[in-house]
């Protein structure tokens, strides 16, 4: 049965094939991804990996191992929650009183 991992505290230099790598020793990797910024393009100092086997063992063997300098946080990924997006809101727009909008009171 497949499992999704989330590893975190990795250090900034580390690759998804860091990843593949470290979680290969335990079992079959299928995807291996390390989170980044969307502005910046830099680690976020986490990622995810898949396993189609061996994941329960990764986890067992990897959680608080030291990797690459840091101990690492390694446990079964959780569904990402939804949050509730915001309305039209924020901007210089019209609503009553206050604002840009021009126009009377």
């Amino acid at each position: 049965m497949s499992k999704k991992l989330y590893v975190g505290n990795l250090a900034f230099g580390t690759t998804s094939d860091d990843l593949i790598a470290l979680c290969g020793e335990f079992g079959t990797v299928t995807s291996a991804q390390v989170v980044t910024d969307r502005e910046t393009g830099r680690s976020r100092g986490f990622g995810f990996v898949e396993m189609s086997d061996g994941g329960d063992q990764a986890i067992q063997s990897l959680n608080m191992r030291e990797f690459q300098g840091r101990n690492l946080t390694v446990n079964e990924a959780k569904a990402r929650e939804e949050r509730p997006r915001s309305g039209g809101g924020g901007g210089y727009g019209g609503g009553s009183r206050g604002g840009y909008g021009g126009g009377r009171y």
